[in-house]
């Protein structure tokens, strides 16, 4: 007899049981957006793992199979499970414990479990995929809490995971004024021809990206500072793809991004400070831009800034004004808000950043879905499809009329497996 209907409550404490699953379930709601557009009284009929149909309500009567069971939505939504772009499932918000202090001072183990319980949380807010972008110090550990997903030792998210991370030498963190202290590092350090078996071995302990660092605070005075050059990074990219893995750099000053698009990267995380020429230069490559507008922001609020309060950070400005040269520019825009520098579970704060920094509703969502599904290369997740895979949330209300109704998630359904219901 297996075991697949998960039904998760929180109260004082958390728990779960389990249930036998109907094999073919039908799901009725007021409007399913089908990660390009949507569309009012439609269905949705998941039969064991998958999407087997999706249509119009007034064709259910023409239906002749068996439906097991029918779970109406009213006044609900129906959209593909949410994939976050940027996370750090092994991170945990700076104003708790700062970056330098979780690295060098959390051991191995509190860390992965902090990390379950994240890609739990991270599960019932509705997100089904993750692309984790560096455990930030713990190793490869992402890899078996994939794993450990993957084969129902825990729940969480499906996981795209990038390991340890790949920074100049010398570059990246944690630092002390005692220089002849040898610390811990927050990622790998490689340089040159080391590069290539740098990447082949993080391959080797199965992650699914490589992501590197093309800038990092680096420079006289800490300021951000190209890292590889454009020869270094095209080595990366080249042995990154002749296996199949795209590659993702972290990359804000402008002359880093010039560097990891002229080097072949997929995505540019941050971007913080692109222009009207590197965004136009990235369309022109087809390489898209991860924003995290929602990170930065959250960094200067731990710093004492508030939110509508005067005078703005130049960070703040600055990524107003980076983002809207990205929109203007055509760019391909990836949802991520780099979540672990604030909680995880509050994934949406990046899409509520994204409409108020000038995206449109319409636009967001199928950033989240199908965008990217298409950029991360999962070609069976992202819509509402005949064919994809049963990853399916429910929320309350239109997120076309406000988009943080994408908070109020009343169902999670992922692989067929109903993780969360609330009739």
């Amino acid at each position: 007899m297996k075991f697949k209907l998960f039904l998760l409550f929180s109260f004082a404490c958390q728990f779960s049981f389990a249930q036998l699953s109907p094999k073919t379930i039908l799901l009725k709601a007021d409007r399913v957006f089908d990660g390009v557009e949507m569309h009012q009284n439609w269905f949705v009929v998941v039969k064991d793992t998958r999407i087997f149909m999706v249509g119009d309500q007034k064709d259910l009567l023409q239906i002749k199979f068996k439906i097991d069971t029918t779970i109406n939505l009213p006044g609900q939504t129906l959209l593909p499970g949410l994939i976050e772009g940027h996370s750090h499932l092994f991170l945990h918000p700076y104003n708790e414990t700062e970056w330098n202090d979780q690295v060098l001072k959390e051991s191995r183990a509190e860390r992965l479990v902090r990390a379950v319980n994240h890609a739990k949380t991270t599960l019932m807010a509705g997100f089904t995929t993750v692309r984790d972008l560096g455990t930030e110090g713990a190793g490869f550990d992402d890899v078996g809490l994939r794993e450990s997903i993957n084969s129902g030792l825990t729940i969480g998210p499906r996981m795209m995971v990038a390991g340890r991370a790949i920074v100049a030498t010398g570059s990246y963190g944690p630092k002390t004024d005692v220089t002849e202290l040898d610390l811990p590092k927050g990622a790998e350090e490689s340089d040159g021809e080391h590069l290539i078996s740098t990447v082949r071995n993080q391959i080797g302990h199965g992650i699914d990206v490589v992501k590197i660092y093309a800038d990092y605070r680096w420079g006289l005075n800490k300021t951000s500072m190209p890292t590889f050059s454009v020869a270094e990074i095209k080595s990366v990219v080249e042995t990154a793809k002749s296996t199949g893995r795209p590659v993702a750099a972290h990359a804000g000053t402008k002359e880093g991004m010039r560097r990891a698009i002229e080097g072949g990267v997929e995505t540019i995380e941050h971007g913080d400070n692109g222009d009207a020429e590197v965004f136009n230069l990235m369309k022109e490559k087809g390489i898209a831009l991860c924003p995290t507008i929602a990170a930065g922001d959250a960094i200067s609020q731990y710093d004492g800034w508030k939110r509508g309060t005067l005078p703005e950070p130049a960070r703040i400005t600055q990524k107003h004004k980076s983002f809207s040269a990205a929109l203007a520019a055509g760019v391909t825009i990836c949802f991520g808000g780099d979540v672990g520098v604030f909680p995880h579970g509050d994934n949406a704060r990046e899409m509520e950043m994204m409409v108020e920094y000038g995206m449109k509703p319409l636009a967001v969502l199928q950033s989240a879905t199908s965008i990217n599904a298409k950029v991360f290369h999962q070609n069976e997740i992202g819509q509402l499809k005949a064919g994809l895979k049963a990853d399916i949330i429910a929320v309350s209300g239109n997120p076309l009329d406000n988009i943080s109704t994408i908070r109020k998630v009343n169902l999670v359904m992922k692989d067929g497996v109903i993780y969360k219901l609330n009739p």
